[in-house]
């Protein structure tokens, strides 16, 4: 009986142990999250914005991000992905859509001087972060809107895009599209070769989520700068999923001086939830086929939010860790950050990551799986900024 009951005990003083260390690592967290600038690599605001302007300034009922959460979550500088979908390539506009959503963001920024200002380089956001303001830098998803005119790199650039996603859902006059079977270019177009380095010239980052290996491999052959991928998770994680990346293209993205930012929509994370998110989409658009419904439709958001429910995709947040940790494997703590994907992957956030006050969560797993706090702040901030820097000043020389 004494044996058991030393047993107990001991297990006892164990867990008492395990949720003193966990609170102590919860307050170095949430500590480090706002000592830390921390950089997102892609927020789709801007396109959530585009479906009826909303005050961020207020912590507001739907969405993914706002000002208040924000600063809950100890973000500095997201980047506004200037989305364009691949069906502007067919209807035309894809240059205006570009144009309303860049508007928008400064729209943002003019509302709430006080809280928001547009960033068009590190040292704005240094000093904007040094100021208590959130930066906005901008990165545009899908090149489609440079069209075939090669003087639009630098006009979306003066315009205040910093990196460009070469293409998105579909091939383009850039590139092939992970998402697209078709294998137009068979990798980069002869007319997206120029667009890369003229995105080395002015200073623009070159985000390789999106495409295909091919696309990739061709890129880091022949760019003169390390590259990103804003956006992007591992498919050791999705065998055979090409939109997340392979881990050869992970190690030359680490010969190229380049990082991957970790996607948190929950099919990018595990297969379970790749399965599932697929036989939902499915089903969602199956029934606004028959119904002739749309994005946004409140018909088929409800709908939408039934079939979600009753069968859930989210994957959890250690699973998140996990590619974090395959990254650092397979090239190092240098080469990863965070690209989260917040409004732009629905409802299909993990369990622990569900909005921008989540970012002190994954500081705290990240420390639980030993992570120093170098290398948190690495994977916050200084890896983005090491590339952006050596853009910058490439195309400055």
């Amino acid at each position: 009986m004494k044996i058991i009951q030393h047993i107990f005990l001991i297990t006892i003083g164990m867990l008492i142990g395990g949720c003193s260390n966990d609170a102590a690592l919860k307050k170095q967290a949430y500590e480090l999250a706002h000592k830390f600038i921390i950089t997102d690599g892609h927020i789709d605001v801007p396109w959530r914005l585009n479906d009826g302007y909303e005050d961020l300034s207020v912590r507001t009922e739907g969405g993914d991000f706002d000002y208040v959460r924000a600063v809950e979550g100890g973000l500095d500088a997201p980047f506004m992905s200037i989305y364009v979908p691949s069906s502007y390539q067919e209807t035309g506009g894809a240059k205006e859509k570009a144009d309303s959503l860049i508007d928008l963001v400064h729209q943002i920024a003019n509302d709430h001087p006080d809280k928001f200002e547009v960033a068009y380089s590190v040292a704005d956001v240094n000093r904007i972060f040094s100021n208590g303001k959130i930066a906005l830098p901008m990165g545009m998803e899908n090149g489609a809107p440079i069209l075939d005119d090669l003087s639009n790199v630098q006009y979306f650039y003066d315009r205040g895009i910093r990196y460009i996603t070469l293409t998105h859902a579909k091939d383009n006059l850039i590139c092939d599209s992970s998402y697209d079977t078709t294998g137009t270019w068979g990798g980069l177009s002869p007319f997206g070769r120029k667009v890369v380095k003229e995105m080395n010239r002015v200073g623009i980052m070159v985000d390789i989520s999106h495409v295909t290996d091919e696309v990739i491999n061709q890129v880091l052959d022949m760019t003169d700068v390390p590259v990103i991928a804003s956006h992007s998770s591992c498919r050791h994680f999705t065998p055979g999923w090409e939109r997340n990346m392979g881990d050869e293209e992970i190690k030359r993205l680490k010969e190229n001086g380049g990082v991957i930012q970790i996607n948190y929509g929950s099919s990018f994370i595990t297969q379970a939830s790749l399965e599932k998110g697929e036989e939902n989409r499915e089903r969602i658009m199956a029934y606004a086929k028959e119904n002739n419904l749309k994005r946004g439709d409140e018909v088929l958001t409800t709908f939408a939010k039934k079939i979600n429910a009753k069968n859930p995709v989210y994957a959890d947040i250690s699973d998140v860790v996990d590619h974090f940790d395959r990254v650092v494997a397979l090239a190092g703590i240098n080469h990863v950050g965070i690209g989260s994907d917040y409004d732009g992957v629905g409802d299909s956030l993990p369990y622990g990551l569900k909005d921008v006050a989540s970012y002190p969560n994954l500081i705290f797993h990240l420390l639980k799986r030993g992570y120093s706090e170098e290398d948190i702040e690495k994977i916050c901030y200084k890896n983005v900024w090491r590339v952006w820097s050596a853009v910058e000043q490439a195309a400055a020389q």
